[in-house]
């Protein structure tokens, strides 16, 4: 890792200390409020709508009612899968050293990251592996520095650089700061620099920034494969996010990282509603006061049968895309649509327990020998999966250590289809069980970049998922949720100063 400046080193402390001073509205005294809604839905119980219902309880305060709506399991794409006597991390796995809003809800709930088993990452081109991570740092750094000279140095320095403009949104929020779209909260973070990474390819930025082809071919492309199942043709943002997710310190959450969900449920004092929300509507209702008051009236249907109820405040955590929701939407001028452009992309997540079959790897190595973990591919027409790893409980019990690739253990694969019978017999020497999941895990990146979905879709309706067109991750839903609670507030209370505004620093200066 390159060294960090003082400046840098500074500005990071001080979000850490700061960023959770909850109580402070602005910089000077808030106006006097209205009074606060009575209550508020959220759609959708993954880390999204988790994370919405927690700010928008610390937003609104006690007296308000929310309601979350979600017709599966709590976690939405963080799940877990049973392996014999243990569960595993079926979705969304690692989370980066510098995701504040992540570490600040374990460190909330009472939760641990999950205690660190090391692991080795190799390269597999289809036929051998090209490259193989050794115990030894120095040895690794003379075989980068052998195959891509500078490459990898140079490729931490730039994450490191998007990662201290990235950063800037924890400070926009830590002082109540919201953004009406995405591109006004990605020109918060990174100026028009961020928004040119959404308008180019990431394999254009990186060639631009000096890296190498060969480089970008055996080294970059098989990371947005692991984390994406795609090229390096994604935009240059979702890209940079990609190789970030390949640093060192990543971590998860002890027992699951989906236990993060339900903790904020709970903590955010919200109601479950196990049920599937099919269509939302504006409506007018007669009030005792006088004038009429307009309400969001919820269709659902649950265990008991159909539903409806009204809310002040709505929050859409699921993606309204083809395949993700079939939610209706009626009365808004102009029309809401049901479905937005783009697709999201199949992922094919497989928990095999067997025997790896090193013959499929193309290496002469013994397999007790082989120590790699994380298998990562790269970019091959016709190539059947995207990342082949050996993968350790959620929880890690006390004298735990990974068994050797010479013995049956827990692998998960990543791949753009299901794999049959023949294509696990050619990488599993033999198996006891084989568990799949079918994911729409992310938008499909391509270019050019379609302006995102709006996170207003009406008056005091939300859309919590135009992120991830920015870039698919938890702490990217957990910003997004920060923001709509924001600016839910603002707006309800007219506190027009705090939304689309840049101006942070100065009035920083100013107060001083």
């Amino acid at each position: 890792m390159p060294t960090m400046n003082v400046q840098t080193l500074t500005l990071r402390a001080l979000l850490f200390l700061g960023l959770w001073q909850t109580g402070r509205r602005s910089l000077a005294s808030a106006p006097k409020l209205q009074h606060p809604p009575e209550k508020i839905a959220v759609v959708g119980a993954g880390i999204g709508g988790a994370a919405a219902a927690f700010y928008l309880r610390q937003e609104f305060g006690d007296g308000v009612k929310i309601d979350v709506f979600e017709p599966g399991a709590v976690g939405g794409r963080l799940a877990t899968v049973k392996v014999g006597d243990h569960e595993y991390e079926m979705g969304g796995t690692v989370i980066h050293p510098l995701n504040l809003h992540m570490k600040h809800f374990i460190e909330k709930l009472g939760l641990s990251p999950k205690k660190d088993v090391p692991s080795k990452m190799a390269i597999f081109d289809g036929n051998e592996i090209v490259f193989q991570e050794s115990d030894w740092f120095i040895v690794n750094f003379l075989r980068m520095l052998w195959q891509y000279g500078f490459n990898f140095l140079r490729m931490q320095m730039w994450v490191e650089s998007i990662m201290d403009k990235f950063m800037r949104i924890y400070q926009y929020q830590q002082y109540g700061y919201s953004f009406s779209s995405v591109d006004r909260l990605l020109h918060a973070m990174g100026g028009d620099g961020f928004l040119t990474l959404m308008n180019q390819t990431l394999e254009e930025t990186m060639i631009a920034e000096g890296f190498s082809q060969n480089f970008l071919n055996d080294i970059v492309a098989p990371i947005t494969r692991v984390n994406y199942g795609q090229t390096l043709r994604i935009h240059g943002f979702v890209g940079a996010v990609s190789v970030a997710g390949a640093d060192s310190g990543l971590w998860s959450v002890d027992g699951g990282n989906k236990r993060v969900c339900s903790g904020l449920l709970y903590h955010s004092k919200s109601e479950l509603i196990p049920a599937r929300v099919t269509s939302i509507s504006f409506t007018h209702r007669p009030s005792k006061m006088g004038p009429t008051n307009s309400f969001y009236e919820l269709n659902y249907v649950g265990e008991s049968g159909s539903a409806h109820s009204l809310y002040d405040i709505v929050v859409i955590a699921t993606p309204l895309h083809q395949g993700k929701s079939d939610i209706t939407f009626s009365g808004f001028s102009p029309p809401i649509p049901s479905h937005y452009p783009g697709r999201y992309q199949q992922t094919v997540s497989t928990m095999v327990h067997g025997l790896l079959n090193m013959s499929y790897l193309g290496t002469t190595e013994s397999a007790e020998g082989f120590t790699a973990s994380d298998i990562l591919t790269t970019e091959l027409e016709g190539s059947v999966i995207f990342s082949l790893s050996s993968v350790d409980p959620v929880h890690i019990p006390e004298g735990y250590k990974r068994p050797p690739a010479s013995q049956r253990k827990v692998w998960r694969l990543f791949s753009p289809q299901s794999l049959s019978q023949e294509q696990l017999q050619n990488i599993f020497v033999s198996w006891d069980s084989v568990s799949e999941t079918r994911w729409l895990a992310y938008p499909l990146y391509r270019l050019p970049y379609r302006k995102s979905p709006p996170f207003i879709l009406h008056d005091r309706l939300y859309y919590l998922n135009a992120v991830e067109w920015a870039a698919s991750a938890m702490e990217m839903s957990a910003i997004s949720a920060r923001n709509l609670a924001l600016l839910a507030h603002h707006h309800w209370h007219g506190q027009v100063d705090k939304i689309d505004q840049e101006d942070l620093h100065t009035r920083l200066r100013g107060e001083l």
